[in-house]
Protein backbone atom coordinates (compact mmCIF):
# COMPACT_ATOMS: atom_id res chain seq x y z
CA UNK A 1 0.00 0.00 0.00
CA UNK A 2 1.71 3.47 -1.23
CA UNK A 3 0.04 5.44 1.54
CA UNK A 4 2.93 5.94 4.00
CA UNK A 5 5.13 6.64 1.20
CA UNK A 6 3.10 9.62 -0.30
CA UNK A 7 1.23 11.13 2.03
CA UNK A 8 4.12 13.72 3.19
CA UNK A 9 4.93 14.28 -0.60
CA UNK A 10 1.17 14.94 -1.56
CA UNK A 11 0.84 17.82 -3.74
CA UNK A 12 0.55 21.21 -2.65
CA UNK A 13 -1.51 22.48 -5.60
CA UNK A 14 -4.93 20.35 -7.02
CA UNK A 15 -6.86 23.12 -9.01
CA UNK A 16 -5.97 26.10 -11.67
CA UNK A 17 -6.64 29.84 -12.11
CA UNK A 18 -5.36 29.59 -15.65
CA UNK A 19 -7.78 30.31 -18.26
CA UNK A 20 -7.51 30.35 -22.08
CA UNK A 21 -7.04 33.60 -23.29
CA UNK A 22 -6.38 35.45 -20.34
CA UNK A 23 -3.22 37.32 -18.62
CA UNK A 24 -1.93 34.92 -16.04
CA UNK A 25 1.23 36.11 -13.58
CA UNK A 26 4.52 33.79 -13.58
CA UNK A 27 3.29 32.17 -9.90
CA UNK A 28 -0.10 30.18 -11.00
CA UNK A 29 1.71 27.21 -11.73
CA UNK A 30 -0.57 24.14 -11.52
CA UNK A 31 -0.08 20.14 -12.56
CA UNK A 32 0.14 19.14 -15.47
CA UNK A 33 -0.41 16.31 -16.97
CA UNK A 34 1.85 13.56 -18.21
CA UNK A 35 2.33 13.52 -21.84
CA UNK A 36 1.10 10.57 -23.12
CA UNK A 37 -0.94 9.50 -20.55
CA UNK A 38 -4.36 8.88 -21.70
CA UNK A 39 -6.90 10.13 -19.52
CA UNK A 40 -9.88 8.23 -20.27
CA UNK A 41 -8.10 4.84 -20.65
CA UNK A 42 -8.52 3.84 -17.43
CA UNK A 43 -8.36 -0.36 -18.04
CA UNK A 44 -9.16 -3.25 -15.66
CA UNK A 45 -7.11 -2.29 -13.36
CA UNK A 46 -9.42 0.82 -12.68
CA UNK A 47 -12.19 -1.16 -12.38
CA UNK A 48 -11.08 -3.90 -10.50
CA UNK A 49 -10.50 -1.14 -7.95
CA UNK A 50 -13.70 0.24 -8.74
CA UNK A 51 -15.63 -3.25 -8.02
CA UNK A 52 -13.55 -4.67 -4.93
CA UNK A 53 -11.19 -1.96 -3.29
CA UNK A 54 -14.41 1.14 -2.85
CA UNK A 55 -17.07 -1.82 -1.17
CA UNK A 56 -13.79 -3.01 0.62
CA UNK A 57 -12.90 0.45 2.09
CA UNK A 58 -16.75 0.93 2.80
CA UNK A 59 -16.61 -1.78 4.96
CA UNK A 60 -13.52 -1.05 6.74
CA UNK A 61 -13.54 2.51 7.45
CA UNK A 62 -17.54 2.86 7.42
CA UNK A 63 -17.44 6.28 6.64
CA UNK A 64 -20.67 8.23 6.75
CA UNK A 65 -21.96 9.18 3.56
CA UNK A 66 -25.06 11.69 3.50
CA UNK A 67 -26.51 13.18 0.08
CA UNK A 68 -26.15 10.55 -2.01
CA UNK A 69 -29.31 10.61 -4.59
CA UNK A 70 -27.61 14.74 -5.36
CA UNK A 71 -25.05 12.75 -7.28
CA UNK A 72 -26.47 12.77 -11.16
CA UNK A 73 -26.46 9.07 -12.25
CA UNK A 74 -24.67 9.91 -15.76
CA UNK A 75 -23.29 13.00 -17.50
CA UNK A 76 -20.73 14.91 -17.06
CA UNK A 77 -20.41 16.10 -13.35
CA UNK A 78 -17.63 18.13 -11.47
CA UNK A 79 -16.92 17.22 -7.36
CA UNK A 80 -16.03 19.94 -5.68
CA UNK A 81 -14.24 19.36 -2.39
CA UNK A 82 -12.48 20.96 0.61
CA UNK A 83 -9.61 19.43 1.22
CA UNK A 84 -7.98 18.00 4.64
CA UNK A 85 -6.07 15.33 3.92
CA UNK A 86 -3.89 12.83 1.84
CA UNK A 87 -6.89 10.37 1.37
CA UNK A 88 -9.42 12.93 0.57
CA UNK A 89 -8.59 11.73 -2.99
CA UNK A 90 -9.19 8.17 -1.64
CA UNK A 91 -12.33 9.44 0.32
CA UNK A 92 -13.97 10.76 -2.75
CA UNK A 93 -13.96 7.51 -5.33
CA UNK A 94 -15.26 5.30 -2.06
CA UNK A 95 -18.40 7.05 -1.31
CA UNK A 96 -19.26 8.89 -4.75
CA UNK A 97 -22.19 6.13 -6.18
CA UNK A 98 -20.48 6.76 -9.59
CA UNK A 99 -17.24 6.44 -11.08
CA UNK A 100 -14.65 9.56 -9.98
CA UNK A 101 -11.38 10.30 -11.61
CA UNK A 102 -8.65 13.34 -10.17
CA UNK A 103 -5.39 14.55 -10.71
CA UNK A 104 -1.99 12.49 -8.83
CA UNK A 105 1.41 13.47 -8.70
CA UNK A 106 3.24 12.01 -12.06
CA UNK A 107 5.90 10.35 -9.63
CA UNK A 108 3.14 8.40 -7.64
CA UNK A 109 2.70 6.41 -11.00
CA UNK A 110 6.76 5.24 -11.33
CA UNK A 111 6.78 2.42 -8.36
CA UNK A 112 4.31 -0.39 -9.79
CA UNK A 113 2.59 -1.40 -6.62
CA UNK A 114 2.00 2.87 -5.94
CA UNK A 115 1.00 3.08 -10.23
CA UNK A 116 -1.43 -0.17 -9.37
CA UNK A 117 -3.08 1.49 -6.47
CA UNK A 118 -3.29 5.01 -7.85
CA UNK A 119 -5.12 3.84 -11.28
CA UNK A 120 -7.66 1.56 -9.32
CA UNK A 121 -8.79 4.15 -7.29
CA UNK A 122 -9.15 6.26 -10.82
CA UNK A 123 -6.20 8.98 -10.34
CA UNK A 124 -4.94 10.57 -13.83
CA UNK A 125 -1.13 11.13 -13.25
CA UNK A 126 -0.05 14.95 -13.84
CA UNK A 127 3.13 16.69 -13.40
CA UNK A 128 3.99 20.47 -11.97
CA UNK A 129 4.27 23.00 -14.92
CA UNK A 130 3.08 26.63 -15.72
CA UNK A 131 1.95 28.86 -18.76
CA UNK A 132 0.54 26.84 -21.69
CA UNK A 133 1.42 23.93 -20.09
CA UNK A 134 -1.33 24.65 -17.42
CA UNK A 135 -3.98 25.09 -20.18
CA UNK A 136 -3.25 21.77 -20.41
CA UNK A 137 -4.44 20.63 -17.49
CA UNK A 138 -7.57 22.03 -18.01
CA UNK A 139 -8.12 20.67 -21.45
CA UNK A 140 -7.33 16.96 -20.12
CA UNK A 141 -10.19 17.52 -17.17
CA UNK A 142 -12.68 19.01 -20.12
CA UNK A 143 -12.32 16.06 -22.07
CA UNK A 144 -13.56 13.75 -19.70
CA UNK A 145 -16.32 16.13 -18.64
CA UNK A 146 -17.22 15.90 -22.56
CA UNK A 147 -17.04 12.21 -22.53
CA UNK A 148 -19.78 12.49 -19.68
CA UNK A 149 -17.12 11.58 -17.04
CA UNK A 150 -17.06 12.79 -13.26
CA UNK A 151 -14.16 14.59 -11.99
CA UNK A 152 -13.18 15.95 -8.62
CA UNK A 153 -10.95 18.65 -7.78
CA UNK A 154 -10.26 21.04 -4.85
CA UNK A 155 -10.95 24.59 -5.11
CA UNK A 156 -8.41 25.67 -1.99
CA UNK A 157 -6.03 24.32 -4.48
CA UNK A 158 -3.80 22.54 -1.37
CA UNK A 159 -5.54 21.30 1.39
CA UNK A 160 -5.69 22.93 4.48
CA UNK A 161 -3.53 22.60 7.57
CA UNK A 162 -5.01 24.24 10.33
CA UNK A 163 -8.56 23.25 9.39
CA UNK A 164 -10.39 26.10 8.18
CA UNK A 165 -11.79 26.65 4.78
CA UNK A 166 -9.54 28.58 2.35
CA UNK A 167 -10.90 30.88 -0.43
CA UNK A 168 -11.78 29.10 -3.90
CA UNK A 169 -9.42 29.55 -6.79
CA UNK A 170 -11.25 30.37 -10.28
CA UNK A 171 -10.32 26.76 -12.20
CA UNK A 172 -12.75 24.78 -11.19
CA UNK A 173 -15.49 27.10 -11.67
CA UNK A 174 -14.17 28.20 -15.44
CA UNK A 175 -14.56 24.07 -16.53
CA UNK A 176 -18.09 24.56 -15.08
CA UNK A 177 -18.91 27.43 -17.16
CA UNK A 178 -16.96 26.27 -20.04
CA UNK A 179 -18.38 22.75 -20.10
CA UNK A 180 -21.90 23.29 -18.57
CA UNK A 181 -21.15 20.56 -16.33
CA UNK A 182 -22.99 21.29 -13.18
CA UNK A 183 -20.97 21.19 -9.56
CA UNK A 184 -21.75 19.25 -6.67
CA UNK A 185 -19.81 20.24 -3.79
CA UNK A 186 -18.55 17.93 -1.21
CA UNK A 187 -18.29 18.07 2.51
CA UNK A 188 -15.35 15.89 4.12
CA UNK A 189 -15.38 16.31 8.03
CA UNK A 190 -13.11 14.39 9.63
CA UNK A 191 -10.38 12.77 7.20
CA UNK A 192 -7.37 15.34 8.44
CA UNK A 193 -8.28 12.88 11.93
CA UNK A 194 -8.07 9.92 10.47
CA UNK A 195 -5.00 10.17 8.91
CA UNK A 196 -2.86 13.86 9.60
CA UNK A 197 -0.15 14.34 8.10
CA UNK A 198 2.85 11.82 8.71
CA UNK A 199 0.19 9.36 9.92
CA UNK A 200 1.64 5.69 8.16
CA UNK A 201 -1.80 4.61 7.66
CA UNK A 202 -5.36 5.98 8.28
CA UNK A 203 -7.31 5.32 11.44
CA UNK A 204 -10.73 3.61 11.72
CA UNK A 205 -11.61 6.15 14.18
CA UNK A 206 -13.17 8.99 14.18
CA UNK A 207 -15.57 7.66 11.34
CA UNK A 208 -15.17 10.52 8.24
CA UNK A 209 -18.43 11.98 6.63
CA UNK A 210 -18.57 12.70 3.14
CA UNK A 211 -21.83 15.28 2.26
CA UNK A 212 -23.07 15.45 -1.25
CA UNK A 213 -24.62 19.04 -1.67
CA UNK A 214 -27.54 19.57 -4.53
CA UNK A 215 -25.78 20.24 -7.82
CA UNK A 216 -24.92 23.70 -8.85
CA UNK A 217 -26.02 24.98 -12.13
CA UNK A 218 -23.52 27.92 -12.69
CA UNK A 219 -24.64 29.23 -16.06
CA UNK A 220 -26.33 32.26 -14.82
CA UNK A 221 -23.29 34.15 -13.43
CA UNK A 222 -22.10 34.55 -17.28
CA UNK A 223 -19.35 32.51 -19.75
CA UNK A 224 -16.27 31.23 -18.50
CA UNK A 225 -14.13 34.07 -20.77
CA UNK A 226 -15.41 36.94 -17.95
CA UNK A 227 -13.55 36.92 -15.02
CA UNK A 228 -16.29 38.42 -13.02
CA UNK A 229 -18.57 34.93 -13.76
CA UNK A 230 -15.56 32.68 -12.92
CA UNK A 231 -15.08 34.70 -9.36
CA UNK A 232 -18.66 34.97 -8.29
CA UNK A 233 -19.30 31.10 -9.80
CA UNK A 234 -16.56 30.15 -7.69
CA UNK A 235 -18.15 31.98 -4.11
CA UNK A 236 -20.87 30.34 -5.17
CA UNK A 237 -18.98 26.56 -4.80
CA UNK A 238 -17.45 27.71 -1.66
CA UNK A 239 -20.27 28.81 -0.25
CA UNK A 240 -22.11 26.15 -0.87
CA UNK A 241 -18.90 23.40 0.10
CA UNK A 242 -19.04 25.36 3.36
CA UNK A 243 -22.84 24.59 4.27
CA UNK A 244 -21.85 21.57 3.97
CA UNK A 245 -18.00 21.08 5.76
CA UNK A 246 -19.09 23.68 8.63
CA UNK A 247 -15.51 24.65 8.57
CA UNK A 248 -14.33 27.87 9.92
CA UNK A 249 -13.41 30.37 7.49
CA UNK A 250 -9.96 31.79 6.71
CA UNK A 251 -10.86 34.61 4.18
CA UNK A 252 -7.92 34.01 2.82
CA UNK A 253 -6.15 32.10 0.10
CA UNK A 254 -4.21 28.71 1.08
CA UNK A 255 -0.79 30.25 -0.61
CA UNK A 256 1.78 27.51 -1.19
CA UNK A 257 4.78 28.82 1.71
CA UNK A 258 7.34 30.98 -0.48
CA UNK A 259 10.56 29.78 -0.80
CA UNK A 260 12.31 32.57 -1.83
CA UNK A 261 11.99 36.89 -1.64
CA UNK A 262 11.02 36.75 -5.57
CA UNK A 263 8.11 34.50 -4.60
CA UNK A 264 7.02 36.66 -1.82
CA UNK A 265 6.80 39.20 -4.26
CA UNK A 266 4.93 37.47 -6.06
CA UNK A 267 2.09 36.33 -3.87
CA UNK A 268 1.48 40.29 -2.75
CA UNK A 269 1.06 41.01 -6.39
CA UNK A 270 -2.49 41.21 -7.70
CA UNK A 271 -4.18 37.73 -8.98
CA UNK A 272 -7.34 37.13 -10.94
CA UNK A 273 -7.91 34.92 -8.25
CA UNK A 274 -8.13 38.01 -5.40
Amino acid sequence: MPIPECNGEYPLRVTSDLVPGADHTADEVEPIVQPGVPARRMGLTYFFGRMILAPLARVVYRPRIEGKANVPKSGAVIFASNHLSFIDSIVIPVAAPRPVHFLAKASYFEKPASRWFFTAIGAIPVHRGAGQAALDALDQQRELLDEGSAVALYPEGTRSLDGRLYKGRTGVAFLALQTGAPVVPVGLIGTDKAMPVGAKMPSRTPRVTVRFGAPLDLAHHGPAASGKARRLATDEIMAAIHALSGQELAGAYNEVPAQNPIERIKQVLPHERR
